[in-house]
């Protein structure tokens, strides 16, 4: 037995310590296709942050690797474990500690699901924003550990815009706060930012305190349907150039759409067909976008009849604002469930890019490309109000010539959205998968600054080593 799994076994309950196997091999690694992982020593299942605390000062004395782990929804390898290490899953500290109508905050532990704070803070005639599509399954801790975006940022922002304070164990043991609960606070550096989006290289978030909104007015959705992708991003860019602000701005494909309908047979094919008369060009064929408008009464009408138009204009065989809200929820549902129908395709290889909205037509139309080149069906689903692209490589699992061509194309996705001065990640996080994309998109001075911070807050360099940064 590893000396650390004794060292564990004197400071934890015996049901916080796992050792079996066959269960530690289901912590090994998170969704990330292809990402490398490692078989860990131990996983420890914490309830309480002096729990936490203890692993980490344990790790410390004897020098083992620790890999922090929410929900395993993450899709660039960061929850991946290395040979060794002891994974920390903080899957049972799901307490929702505080929901404060006055201040408009919530107080959470990190195993919090992201759709269940919704829920409560809802009952309480309050909001929280950021809603990455796993909503129904990932953690309030992984989003914050990887700074997680969803189908409201482009409008409400990101996690870090509502995280007001962090409780961490350090790289010296140590459990602390940072941040505030007020409104307004400028003392000291923004350590909270420099949390929000490590991706646990930094420290272990033990407990987050996030700021709430006001529950909003029914939503009006506006559904357009394209004969291709390139026609639906051309949209986009007509919604950012009419100024028009959308609470959700969403397209889905049709590759994604026919996985979804055979799955859960939602009938979406058949609405598709009804609007587009045949009409679909280009290897993902049609595309469906999904707009939704928040702004209350006359406002909220004008912008989406202005969304109507700015669809028809830019080639929609049929826009208009949804009459249906069953309808309306069925698409986005659909939006949803797009991942996981797409993994029973086969192996599904999931980018992240983001763009300037101006170049969202360009892009997509340059993936289309890469998809004929390198002879690998590529589904398209994005933000793409605020040009988060998330192009899904699909291979028949154990050919290792298709996985080939799609790590290439891959690789050649990233290199056309940084050529237009874009991003290798908008809210997966670098994790494994996007290590040789960060060292193309940010200067060497730039990574050494960020190297030096690793230094400084993880001094013995135990927390989820081999991530984000190459040694």
């Amino acid at each position: 037995m590893p000396a650390i799994v004794e060292a564990l076994r004197e400071v934890l309950p015996a049901d916080v310590l796992v050792t079996d196997t066959d269960v530690i091999a289901s912590y090994a690694h998170d969704e990330a296709e292809w990402a490398p992982f490692g078989t860990p020593a131990a996983v420890v299942r914490p309830t309480t942050s002096e729990q936490v605390q203890q692993v980490v000062l344990a790790c410390l004395e004897h020098d083992v690797a620790v890999v922090p782990r929410g929900a395993g929804t993450g899709l660039s390898g960061g929850a991946n474990a290395l040979d060794g290490c002891v994974v920390i899953s903080l899957e049972k500290m799901n307490r929702i500690v505080e929901i404060n109508e006055t201040e408009r905050l919530a107080v959470v532990q990190p195993g919090v699901v992201n759709d269940h704070l919704r829920a409560a803070a809802g009952e309480q005639g309050l909001w929280y924003p950021p809603d990455p599509a796993s909503a129904p399954w990932s953690t309030i801790g992984g989003n914050c550990a990887t700074n997680a975006g969803g189908l409201c940022c482009v409008k409400y922002g990101v996690t870090r815009d509502y995280v007001l304070a962090l409780e961490v164990v350090t790289g010296t043991g140590e459990l602390v706060r940072v941040g505030r609960r007020t409104a307004k606070g400028v003392v000291g550096y923004d350590l909270v930012g420099l949390m929000v989006g490590s991706e646990g290289t930094l420290g272990i978030i033990t407990e987050i305190t996030v700021k709430l909104r006001a529950a909003r007015a029914p939503e009006t959705t506006v559904v357009g349907f394209f004969p291709d992708v390139v026609s639906a991003g051309v949209a986009v860019q007509g919604v950012a150039d009419a100024g028009i602000a959308p609470s959700a701005l969403e397209l889905v494909d049709q590759v994604c759409l026919k996985a979804v309908d055979d799955w859960k047979n939602m009938g979406l094919l058949d609405m598709c067909s009804e609007h587009l008369d045949g009409k679909s060009e280009g290897r993902g064929g049609a595309a469906v976008l999904l707009g939704r408008i928040d702004d209350p009464g006359a406002v909220g009408e004008q912008e989406a009849t202005r969304m109507v138009d700015v669809f028809t204009s830019a080639g929609a065989s049929f826009a208009a604002r949804s009459t249906s809200e069953e309808e309306a929820e069925t698409f986005f549902a659909a939006r949803r469930l797009a991942y996981p129908a797409l993994e029973r395709l086969g192996d599904t290889l999931t980018e992240d890019v983001c763009v300037p909205k101006a170049e969202v037509p360009g892009m997509l139309s340059r993936i289309e490309e890469i998809a004929a080149k390198h002879d690998t069906v590529i589904a398209n689903i994005a933000h793409a109000g605020d040009g988060n692209l998330h192009p899904l490589l699909i291979t028949e699992p154990g050919d290792d010539a298709a996985r080939e061509r799609a790590q290439a194309a891959f690789a050649e996705i990233i290199d056309a959205a940084l050529a237009v001065g874009g991003t290798v990640t908008g809210e997966h996080g670098v994790g494994l998968l996007k290590m040789p994309g960060l060292e193309q998109e940010q200067t060497g001075v730039v990574i050494d600054m960020q190297r030096a911070i690793k230094r400084a807050l993880d001094p013995k360099g135990i927390f989820n080593p081999g991530k984000v940064f190459s040694a």
